[in-house]
């Protein structure tokens, strides 16, 4: 990293890397995304008073009164600064980092609730909401900038939180928006098929979440599911203990499942049963993690087992709805990939009462990974008794060129069997309508959004405001 021209000591009041935003005495860093490059709006923050930029680039005219730093990569210098600028906050704290294809937000989540149950003062940054101890700030991405996470985490610290449990998404560590943070630890969940049209290889999506592991420091740990044959791919290279966790073989945390049922789990854990109002296996593997993170934070085994036991499932993640009168069960749900659909479905079909029929309300997302579509629907079909196939979030794209492409994973069968509604809240009402006592209706996709993002806006739409409006509940 050089300076190249102006007065290096300049006095920064803020940090932004989008032009829009600078304000006098800002440093405007110029990071190139997948859609824009911040070097096209370098003059435009100048005008809006900035006084240094970062860049990989340094203009041809340059002016006088601003300091110039050329760096090999605006994205990661973004973090470092960002790092520096809140003056080193994820140092101050434990920050635990979550990462995998299904269940972070889950894994997350259940960890928050545990260490406030315990009494710690905990912050959590997740898909669904940032919290700060009690408060609870609203999330738009599942992985904030570096700017917005470094602000964050100060703001925990300010706040006199100890601990914070943070999702990581495969894109935040490609663009280096973790770099700079220090993890006391991190868990891995899972790896399936998801986010190949950002990754484009599946061995591409691999490293990315390694890369994590990787850049674990010495004196942290690592926390992995060995039931998924990456678990130990993930720590190949790592300078974190490495702890395991499984269902199926003798490990560090080993878990049971005595009973699934549409109640709860019932679980052994390391010789101990616990009793869990979380569902189906996936589940148990979520609540392993919980309790081997729980079990290296140094938690008493008792102590830990009884918090455990209270927590519940995180907003639009296997969220049920009971509606009393019909004696239906109705369920909200993120799975978005086609492991997270099946395993979903997998759990009804284990736990369904007798002669119990499945509906299922699922589409995918537009301008996302093509190739899961016709895989989402053929799942859907395959473990389903009635499948409605629907829009997501089409955002740019047409809904019906999405339910073609979907269809394509049905045989003539199938086909003929499954509805079509492009609309959603009359998908909602239909699988309402036809469901009978015992039914389970189950509707996947979109979990705790409060949206659809149709030709880049956002209109109000929300799944389980839709079902509770259908089934007479509100």
């Amino acid at each position: 990293m050089k300076s190249t021209v102006g007065d290096v000591s300049q006095v920064i009041r803020r940090i932004d890397f989008d032009s829009r935003r600078v304000t006098e005495g800002s440093l405007f860093v110029a990071t190139r995304g997948l859609k824009t490059d911040g070097h096209r709006f370098i003059d435009q923050a100048l005008e809006a008073g900035a006084s240094a930029v970062v860049c990989e680039e340094v203009p041809e005219i340059k002016k006088e009164s601003v300091t110039y730093i050329q760096v090999p990569n605006g994205q990661e210098a973004l973090a470092f600064v960002a790092d520096t600028f809140f003056n080193h906050p994820s140092q101050k704290l434990k920050l635990i980092g979550v990462t995998g294809t299904n269940g972070k937000t889950t894994v997350a989540t259940l960890l928050y609730q545990l260490f406030s149950i315990l009494g710690t003062k905990v912050g959590l940054l997740s898909t669904v909401e940032n919290k700060i101890g009690e408060e609870s700030i609203q999330a738009e991405y599942t992985t904030p900038d570096a700017v917005t996470l470094n602000s964050l985490l100060d703001n925990m610290v300010s706040a006199g939180c100890t601990l914070c449990f943070m999702e990581v998404s495969s894109h935040a560590i490609d663009q280096h928006r973790v770099d700079a943070l220090h993890f006391a630890g991190g868990v891995f969940t899972n790896m399936s098929h998801d986010h190949l049209d950002y990754h484009k290889t599946f061995d591409n999506y691999i490293a990315a979440k390694k890369k994590f592991f990787d850049q674990l420091p010495a004196g942290s740990f690592a926390l992995v599911n060995i039931d998924d044959k990456r678990g130990r791919v993930m720590v190949q290279n790592t300078k974190a203990e490495v702890f395991e966790y499984s269902l199926s073989t003798l490990t560090d945390f080993k878990a049971k499942v005595i009973e699934n049922s549409l109640t709860g789990l019932h679980l052994e854990i390391n010789e101990d049963e616990l009793f869990s109002r979380l569902i189906g296996k996936f589940n148990a593997y979520n609540l392993l993690a919980v309790f081997g993170v729980g079990t290296v934070l140094d938690v008493e085994k008792v102590e830990l087992l009884t918090a455990i036991s209270k927590l519940r499932p995180a907003e639009g993640r296997f969220d049920i709805v009971l509606a009393r009168d019909s004696k239906l069960t109705a369920i909200v749900d993120y799975s978005h990939t086609p492991d997270a659909l099946k395993k979903a479905l997998e759990t009804l079909q284990e736990t369904r009462p007798v002669k119990a029929r499945i509906i299922t309300v699922v589409g995918c997302g537009g301008d996302r990974d093509r190739t899961k579509r016709p895989l989402m629907a053929s799942i859907g079909a395959l473990l389903s008794d009635q499948l409605i196939l629907t829009s997501d979030n089409p955002r740019s794209e047409e809904p019906g060129e999405i339910l073609e492409e979907m269809l394509e994973g049905l045989t003539p069968g199938q086909n003929k069997d499954a509805l079509v509604i492009e609309d959603r809240a009359q998908a909602i009402k239909m699988a309402c309508k036809l469901a009978k006592e015992g039914d389970i209706i189950y509707v996947a996709g979109k979990g705790h959004e409060k949206y659809q993002e149709i030709k880049g806006k956002k209109i109000p739409f929300d799944d389980k405001a839709e079902l509770m409006a259908s089934l007479n509940l509100n």
